[in-house]
């Protein structure tokens, strides 16, 4: 993992005997001796060859590492359909309180009874804020939330006595995990077009609807940041036939305390809590995506969820529902991203939550008015919480790529909006601002986009022109990460 030419920083600093931390001895009253904790056979029979590195060597070295890095507390970071917005920053520290932070999953339900109180009335908010009354927490991120509920449904189906039904529809302009969720569930993923409206084209829905088919996985408002005017009507054709709705919640900060899902014919959706409600989000994870069903969908979901028990709480079990899928994940869900959602909806209650959701939807018709005579914005607005533009016509005049427009923005300061996606736009540039950001930053990210617009192409293909790192092979850095230190 040296890299010193292209950053200017060096790795391998370790050097023998050098020290900065050592282990406190064992705190376990009346601990036997290790080697009687741990069959001898499990024991190491030679010291690891750990980095050996003094303690402001290294603080300096992570520090300066640290320094390199955008983050939503750094930057403003326009990611479409990821939503990077802010984490209050008080919910962090209650995250971290002892009486949470130190709980083991392995405790008795008696010893944990604050923690799974909480857990049932996170339940219960999701449940009304979706209109949807039987959640699992269970699901350990959006893409595992799809696929729980997609278990769900392959399980009504074959309970129904309804096993032919293999066929999943799903919008070209779709997150791309829906089909490969749809896959994985034993599924076949058929297409539906997109109208020249950037919506579903029912006529085409209609031609691929049949009795084979599941269920419709949708998202509302799309991709696009168009809300799906039409959902009524898809979801009575759904229904109509015997299928079931299902929608990727990722967008619901557009709509929280404005529409409900279920309201609007939906019967199962996910929630990706790390971005809805401001759970750290980024670099992988960590992410929580429950699920909420209709009612007649509660026997099948995933054991483990909370119920009440006389005066407490306990954790559902096979016995409390034999129709389960079981288990999707490991213990409780991702605690920590789930308890900060907590925090979140009891700061803000429904009047914030509705007040959330307007100013995102106010904030992404602003930017979007402020760039559209610059960039092609090709579906009319208004838009939702976000909205895709396009660098076609760089491309065509200047031989200039979204991607380069992207690279360009780091030298303003600010990191890229989402590229090359949704793919029925062609050299997409997809804007989501947030609730969370000013006008005076809406402000400067358009005046960095049209000013870019202007610059000399060149300048732009061979951006960014400010860090240590320019151009570096991303499906190499993809594919082949170097993540540990080698002794």
């Amino acid at each position: 993992m040296n890299n010193t030419q292209s950053t200017g920083l060096i790795f391998e600093l370790s050097k023998s005997g050098r020290r900065c931390h050592r282990l406190p001895k064992c705190d376990v009253p009346n601990a036997a001796p290790i080697d009687k904790l741990i069959p001898k056979e499990h024991l190491a029979k030679v010291t690891p060859p750990l980095p050996e590195i003094g303690e402001i060597d290294l603080i300096r070295h992570f520090t300066n590492l640290s320094a390199r890095n955008m983050s939503i507390d750094t930057n403003f970071y326009p990611l479409g359909s990821c939503t990077m917005k802010y984490n209050p920053k008080r919910h962090e520290r209650i995250a971290g309180f002892p009486g949470f932070a130190n709980l083991h999953p392995l405790q008795d339900d008696d010893t944990v009874q604050g923690m799974l109180e909480i857990l049932y009335e996170m339940q219960q908010y999701l449940a009304e804020i979706s209109g949807l009354p039987a959640v699992s927490l269970q699901p350990a991120a959006g893409a595992q939330g799809e696929l729980t509920a997609l278990f769900v449904a392959h399980a009504y189906f074959h309970d129904q006595g309804e096993g032919h039904r293999t066929k999943v529809l799903v919008p070209d302009s779709a997150h791309g995990t829906n089909p490969a969720s749809a896959a994985l569930a034993g599924f076949d993923t058929i297409t539906i077009k997109s109208g020249a409206n950037g919506l579903v084209d029912i006529e085409d829905l209609k031609s691929k609807l049949g009795p084979d088919t599941a269920v419709f996985m949708i998202t509302n408002p799309n991709t696009l940041g168009l809300f799906e005017t039409q959902i009524q009507e898809i979801t009575e054709l759904l229904h109509a036939q015997g299928a079931l709705v299902y929608l990727d919640g990722a967008n619901m900060n557009a709509i929280l305390g404005i529409t409900r899902p279920g309201d609007f014919g939906a019967d199962m959706q996910h929630y990706n809590v790390h971005k809805t409600f401001t759970g750290p989000h980024g670099g992988g994870g960590p992410g929580s995506g429950p699920i909420a069903v209709r009612d007649f969908l509660a026997p099948y979901l995933s054991v483990g969820g909370v119920m009440r028990a006389g005066d407490g709480y306990r954790l559902t079990t096979e016995a409390d529902l034999p129709k389960s899928i079981g288990r999707v994940r490991s213990f409780f869900g991702t605690i920590g991203i789930l308890f900060r959602g907590y925090c979140y909806i009891r700061t803000l209650g429904p009047d914030g939550l509705k007040g959330v959701s307007e100013h995102a939807v106010l904030n992404a018709n602003y930017l979007r008015a402020l760039v559209k005579d610059t960039y092609d914005v090709p579906h009319a607005g208004p838009c939702m919480h976000e909205f895709v533009a396009s660098a076609r016509t760089l491309l065509r005049t200047k031989k200039v790529r979204a991607m380069d427009v992207c690279k360009r923005l780091l030298d303003y300061g600010f990191h890229a909006p989402t590229v090359y996606f949704p793919m029925v736009v062609s050299e997409a540039l997809m804007m989501e601002p947030t609730e969370t950001e000013s006008k005076e930053t809406l402000d400067a990210f358009a005046e960095a986009l049209v000013k870019i617009a202007a610059e000399d192409p060149e300048l732009l293909r061979t951006a960014p022109h400010t860090h240590a790192i320019s151009r570096p092979d991303e499906v190499k850095a993809a594919k082949e990460p170097v993540l540990r230190w080698k002794s």
